[in-house]
């Protein structure tokens, strides 16, 4: 009896290691007017474009309960335990989805192991407790460890970005038509994370290469204080700006490259154009 990781498409998670540690991913939806987007259009290099002039943005929605079960009674049909690490809680209604089908595969299935961690956040640091979960469960370690690796791991992790505008996070209801015409006429340029489980604000600038430096001035304070283990370059829309974002930013903190990679679909059309670092250390920042 092994330990599979299951976790959802907002974690962001390259294939290639998504392969290499077995893990199932269950994809959150987004939808355009009656349809829901496939994977293949959401990877396309021009899907920002194509929606960024509609009158009404893409909307999201979790996984249903059956989207979960069918993927946990899988893994339970060939004697495995199930470790779930998904989105944050305070974020989407995945991780009711997977609760509510963790109930259902139980019943059907006398002495089914399945555990659920909240990640608290989203994108690559949602991503970084997943892989720690499934790191330790390739390692040979039980439910409990990898659960537990998982959770560790949260303490350990941050997520910095900065949008190029609030015109998605206004047109989207996250926050309101005044704020975002008062941060317009401020010319101010908010940087964003996720702390206890929910969108946040880490700080401000009055432009946005204020606030890279503000990010890389918090990232550098970070590594300082608890040591660096991992980190990932994050982007929605523009990779040549990740890319600079990298070099500017990241590189001279870290002292090497980092992995570069898609801000996932279903969190980026909330926010639009956006750049930021996950990063984890390696004692606990909180």
């Amino acid at each position: 009896m092994a330990v599979r990781v299951v976790t959802d498409s907002a974690s962001g998670i390259d294939p290639s290691e998504l392969e290499r540690l077995s893990i199932r991913t269950v994809p959150l939806h987004v939808i355009l007017g009656d349809r829901v987007l496939t994977e293949e259009e959401l990877r396309q290099p021009d899907f920002f474009e194509s929606v960024a002039s509609l009158e009404r943005l893409p909307r999201t929605s979790q996984p249903s309960p059956e989207d979960f079960a069918a993927a946990f009674r899988s893994i339970v049909a060939k004697g495995h335990d199930v470790l779930a690490v998904l989105i944050s809680a305070g974020l989407s209604g995945t991780m009711r989805s997977a609760e509510m089908a963790a109930d259902v595969v139980r019943s059907e299935s006398q002495g089914a192991r399945i555990a659920l961690v909240d990640s608290k956040s989203n994108s690559m640091e949602e991503g970084f407790a997943v892989l720690a979960a499934a790191e330790a469960a390739a390692a040979g370690a039980d439910l409990v460890a990898c659960a537990n690796a998982a959770e560790e791991t949260t303490r350990r992790t941050r997520f910095l970005f900065t949008p190029r505008t609030l015109e998605h996070l206004r047109r989207g209801g996250r926050i309101s038509g005044a704020a975002g015409l008062l941060a317009v006429a401020l010319k101010i340029a908010p940087i964003l994370t996720a702390e206890k489980g929910l969108t946040s604000v880490a700080g401000v600038a009055r432009s946005g290469k204020a606030a890279w430096k503000k990010i890389s001035s918090i990232l550098r304070s970070d590594v300082e204080r608890f040591g660096f283990r991992r980190a990932a370059v994050q982007y929605f829309a523009d990779k040549a700006e990740g890319m600079r974002f990298m070099a500017e930013v990241v590189q001279p903190v870290v002292g090497r490259a980092v992995p570069l990679v898609p801000i996932p679909a279903a969190v980026g059309v909330h926010v639009g154009p956006a750049v930021g670092v996950a990063y984890e250390t390696e004692l606990p920042m909180r």
